[in-house]
């Protein structure tokens, strides 16, 4: 397993995205609607986690093994490990109508995330609904990160496991708009307006 895989799981605290990201996300939520969620890319735990002390039903899974034994330090039936690129989720999730997946910070990390939307799509039943978090790219932010030499350390090639795909959020809602999802929400999070650190969009199946 590479070492990617396993940086920055550390403990069970919340990591530095979730400082702008988890209200927004948890806004996008509904106990009436959102019976049983997965986290796709976990990490250590540390939604998921969240999302049960908060009275939802929710799993995780993630490719690190070492993420995966931070969570499972709570609720340790909740997690597994799984690598996306199968295609498969775990045996101990497969009987399970999930009716929402969450994945923060995960799609810009993925070589094919065409196929991990229809992962996601066939993961779901009815009219399930995924909600998708990535930095935010757009002119604006774009343009400052050029007028300030920024692009190196922004994406540095040299960082194992780092950022391979930027998204946009028209970029981002076209391909799920591919795989048969409606988009109904989008909030920014972080900084200010157009120049946000993330983006978060939910898309529901039509």
């Amino acid at each position: 397993m590479s070492d990617y895989k396993d940086y920055g799981y550390h403990n069970s605290t919340i990591t530095y995205n979730f400082n702008y990201i988890l209200q927004p996300l948890l806004n996008m939520l509904d106990k009436n609607k959102n019976h049983c969620i997965l986290d796709l890319g976990c990490g250590n735990g540390y939604l998921v986690n969240h999302l049960i002390t908060l009275g939802y039903n929710a799993y995780g899974t993630d490719a690190s093994e070492k993420g995966i034994g931070i969570a499972k330090q709570k609720n340790a039936n909740r997690f597994f490990v799984q690598d996306l690129s199968t295609g498969k989720l775990p045996v101990e999730l497969q009987g399970l109508n999930f009716d929402t997946i969450i994945s923060t910070e995960v799609i810009e990390h993925l070589y094919d995330p065409e196929a991990f939307i229809t992962f996601c799509k066939e993961s779901l039943p009815g009219k399930g609904e995924i909600i998708l978090s990535t930095p935010y790219h757009g002119y604006l932010k774009n343009l400052v990160l050029s007028i300030f030499n920024k692009w190196d350390t922004h994406l540095s090639p040299i960082w194992l496991g780092g950022h391979i795909k930027m998204w946009s959020a028209a970029t981002l809602s076209s391909l799920l708009t591919s795989k048969g999802f409606k988009v109904i929400c989008f909030k920014g999070c972080g900084r200010v307006p157009y120049l946000w650190k993330s983006m978060i969009i939910k898309a529901q199946l039509n």
